[in-house]
């Protein structure tokens, strides 16, 4: 109930006060100095209170946001490690450099940014100079998320210090002729370069989070010892709206990753204009980050704002830079000193007294470019802190103008995103701010020249020297790869034996065979498997105790089912990893560890298990993110198809995961019908991706959650499995001239093939060949080779086209997937070919009744075949009637 005043009760009421009288006295002090000291006063009491109880331990709730300010004031800043005014000159040859790539690549129309790196070019330049770590130090080096749009600022530098050449900033943006420099960091276009795909905004820090945690996962588990590498994200003040960015805070918070530090380039402008116009977005951010358990670093200031500091002795101008919305910050940064001086100062008569006091200059200093973010100094203060912050992991807010030393026709310009290019003048104009020896006769508006003080140049000295401090060029990606041995044929051998009389659905024959190859004593330890919190639906909790269930602190508490065989088991050295709800986040680790052998030099086996239906449509962005970043491992869609979940019905029910991965280039994706299949595909995989010839692919099997009795595997189709199709069951011809068809399956719907083949034998003298058709999308890739081979004047034909050659008959594809899956490999079947499938929408029933909601149970098989033999004119068309009438349809 409301208190007599009418506000509502607080926790606190609920607290026993062993001295009210103290409380109301602590109570009438603060009445005290809101009436004769005002309120802004008594916040600023209430604040510092706060603050140093907390900092002296005392229990009470931290503060979300605090002063429009920079958390480290300047003399509390370090001594600066390093020539200031050499950094200088080397970040104004990249920024230079930057700016001249994407306008001289603008001739061709290929586009680029040059606003985001010019905004960030002193994070990045601090970063390289100081602390990003090498990899050819000890141990993997750092970890760098660069935001995609800056990456034409990394070019440059890769150009300063001789990685690159002018060639190469030439060809930015065009690829076609092997020269070319891709247009975000893409590790699969230049791998030798980048080692993580960023531009999908909000994929960048959800990958960081994850990647941090690897790290502390791999030294956990005593695969390599990562303690020394630290994981940076460069990120826009405006990608934070993704939602994957911000879905992992707590994650990072709660298991302390102090290995790990966002960057966020807060110049208050995204695609189209302000972030937050009418709000402030680094106060939001601050507060979204303390809130979840991260220390925050605010950099908003540059040191001509000391002085407009120093003089505010009434707290005014600290409260107007909070009470002053993005939007009219952005326009204060295009606008002349009057405007300033009305707009902003005239706001109260403190602050008109406090501007009378400073210069014209002063004043246009402070708001069009001293920013926190284009000093180094304040850059490296803001850095030193984070690497000294333990616990928990750290967010620099860093004030920038977007567009900055490139003129007032970009800087602060809701249009910059968009502008490609600079003219003669505005390059003029640019060198002389930067100065840069580059003369007039070699500016136009032409062909603006890249710039280079000589490979033997003091600044390119500098940057070599304090790169070979920190352990060599970054970013930079390395692959040292070592083949994993073959793991034990045992492991396979159980079950090429096939399950006899027991019922085991292949989700569980999965799970099965990668227990076993977790036993293996040389490559045991390095699967991973990811799940996200539903172990039990796929049957693996039987590998809780076995593997523990991976948790930084371990287990902290009695497990509910401690008495049980299969246990709720976490430890530190864990091997699984248990996500909770996050398929996002459950493909960050995956992403993290198919990666590990580029990024830390060890070759991990993860698989990841979840819901078909919540992979490929929920997270296909990241599957193309692990296909650039050049992952290796198996995407296994368990419960997979679109009539095999019974009960869960339309959100649950996938019939089209298998068209959506057919769209990978590094996919490999099989539907096996049976427990060998899935061994045989599987120990392939394993060849293809860790073996001495590894391929930079990744495995996508689905399967069912049907329990089926799995026979042994027949001699000789190992061969077909990983092709894609084999013949699984010849049909037996009751006489000789018996018209006869081949029936293509893939999955579960092989027992409804085989049911329709005893059905067209026994009540129509239809003979029918069954194959299992393991791959629909390999048999279509293995085809638009051959295609290809032709326009070069080779003669090969395709697989599939090679493997019915000569069967009689009509084909008939069928599968728990939508009629595209199959009609994959049509144009190169010679026979008449149809197919049957699940296409539309999911819905909750029996199996048996969505299957003839579908079409494609048994009966409907056989009518479908009739119906095809009799436009040949192999059987009457009285029999297709026949057979729908008999069968219900």
């Amino acid at each position: 109930m409301p208190d007599p005043v009418g506000k509502l009760p607080s926790e606190l009421d609920q607290l026993p006060d062993r001295d009210a009288e103290e409380t109301a006295e602590w109570a009438a002090s603060l009445d005290a100095v809101t009436e004769h000291a005002g309120p802004h006063r008594a916040a600023y009491l209430m604040r510092r209170t706060l603050q140093h109880a907390e900092r002296g331990g005392v229990p009470v709730p931290a503060l979300l946001e605090t002063d429009y300010v920079n958390t480290i004031p300047t003399a509390a800043e370090p001594a600066f490690d390093g020539d200031e005014a050499m950094e200088t000159r080397i970040a104004g040859w990249n920024r230079w450099n930057a700016a001249a790539m994407v306008t001289r690549g603008s001739r061709l129309g290929v586009g680029g940014h040059i606003a985001t790196f010019a905004s960030a070019a002193w994070l990045y330049e601090t970063g390289f100079n100081h602390f990003f770590r090498g990899k050819e130090g000890d141990g993997s080096g750092d970890q760098l998320y660069i935001q995609g749009h800056a990456s034409p600022g990394i070019y440059a530098r890769a150009f300063l210090d001789g990685r690159l050449t002018e060639e190469h900033l030439d060809n930015f943006r065009q690829e076609a002729g092997g020269k070319g420099l891709p247009s975000y960091p893409h590790p699969r276009r230049l791998p030798w370069l980048w080692e993580f795909p960023t531009v999908s905004m909000g994929l960048g820090p959800l990958s960081a989070i994850y990647q941090a945690r690897f790290n502390r996962y791999l030294t956990n588990r005593g695969i390599k010892d990562t303690s020394a590498s630290h994981v940076w994200a460069f990120l826009g003040d405006g990608e934070m709206d993704e939602p994957e960015s911000t879905a992992a805070l707590a994650l990072a918070a709660r298991e302390g990753l102090d290995n790990l530090t966002f960057v966020i380039n807060c110049n208050l402008q995204r695609l189209d204009g302000p972030v937050r116009a009418n709000f402030k977005i680094v106060q939001e951010l601050e507060s979204q980050f303390r809130g979840a358990g991260w220390n925050v670093v605010k950099s908003l200031w540059g040191t001509a704002w000391d002085e407009l500091f120093a003089l505010d002795t009434t707290g005014a101008l600290v409260r107007r830079l909070r009470e002053v919305p993005d939007a009219q910050f952005q326009t204060y940064a295009t606008r002349d000193v009057a405007y300033i001086r009305e707009h902003f100062f005239g706001a109260e008569p403190a602050l008109t007294e406090l501007a009378k006091l400073l210069t014209d200059a002063k004043i246009d200093e402070c708001f069009h470019s001293s920013r926190g973010g284009h000093e180094a100094r304040k850059v490296y203060a803001a850095y030193r802190a984070a690497l000294a912050h333990k616990g928990a992991p750290t967010v620099v807010l860093a004030q920038t103008v977007k567009g900055y030393t490139l003129g007032t026709g970009f800087e602060s310009r809701n249009a910059n995103h968009q502008m490609k290019k600079l003219s003669g003048d505005q390059f003029r104009t640019m060198r002389d701010l930067l100065g840069l020896p580059i003369p007039d006769s070699k500016l136009n508006d032409e062909l603006v020249p890249y710039g280079h003080p000589g490979a033997d140049s003091p600044e390119v000295r500098y940057l070599q020297e304090r790169r070979a401090e920190l352990g060599g060029p970054a970013p930079a990606r390395r692959v040292h790869a070592v083949a994993l041995p073959e793991p034990s044929e045992k492991a396979f051998q159980s079950v090429y034996k096939g399950s006899g009389k027991q019922s085991v659905a292949t989700t569980m024959a999965f799970v099965r065979l990668v227990k076993d190859l977790m036993r293996d004593k040389e490559t045991g330890r390095r699967w991973v498997p990811i799940v996200p919190d539903e172990a039990r639906t796929f049957g693996m909790e039987a590998l809780f105790p076995s593997a523990g269930i991976y948790s930084p602190l371990g287990q902290t508490y009695d497990p509910v089912d401690r008495d049980q065989i299969m246990y709720y088991k976490e430890a530190k050295d864990g091997q699984i990893l248990n996500e909770g709800i996050t398929e996002a986040g459950s493909m960050a680790d995956f992403i993290a560890a198919a990666t590990s052998y580029a990024t830390h030099g060890e070759t991990m086996i993860p698989f990841y298990i979840f819901y078909s239906m919540f992979g490929w449509q929920r997270t296909g962005d990241q599957m193309w993110q692990l296909a650039d970043q050049l992952g290796k491992g198996f995407i296994v869609g368990a419960t997979a198809g679109r009539t095999t979940l019974t009960g869960e019905g339309l959100q649950h029910a996938d019939g089209h995961s298998h068209l959506l991965a057919a769209t990978n280039p590094a996919s490999l994706n099989y539907d096996p019908a049976f427990a060998y299949e899935i061994a045989v595909i599987v120990k392939d995989g394993l060849r293809r991706m860790y073996g001495p010839d590894a391929e930079d692919v990744f495995y996508y099997l689905t399967v069912y959650n049907e329990p089926m009795p799995q026979p042994a595997m027949p001699e000789g189709v190992e061969e077909g499995i990983v092709k894609g199709l084999y013949r699984f069951k010849e049909g037996v011809p009751a006489k000789a001239d018996s018209p006869r068809l081949q029936l293509l399956a893939s999955g579960t719907a092989i027992h409804w093939v085989l049911a329709a083949q005893e059905l067209l034998a026994a009540e129509w003298g239809v003979t029918a060949d069954v194959w299992s058709a393991t791959s629909w999308g390999e048999l279509r890739r293995d085809a638009l080779e051959a295609d290809e081979a032709l326009l070069r004047g080779e003669q090969r034909t395709p697989y599939v086209t090679q493997a019915l050659d000569g069967a009689p008959g009509p084909v008939l594809a069928v599968s728990d997937w939508m009629r595209q899956v199959p009609d994959q490999i049509s144009q190169w079947v010679e026979q008449d070919y149809s197919s049957l499938g699940t296409d539309g929408f999911g819905l909750s029933d029996t199996r048996e009744a969505a299957r003839r909601h579908f079409g494609v149970d048994a009966h409907s098989i056989t009518v479908a075949a009739l119906a095809q033999l009799a436009r040949r004119g192999e059987v009457p068309a009285s029999a297709v009637k026949e057979a729908r009438e008999r069968y219900g349809l």
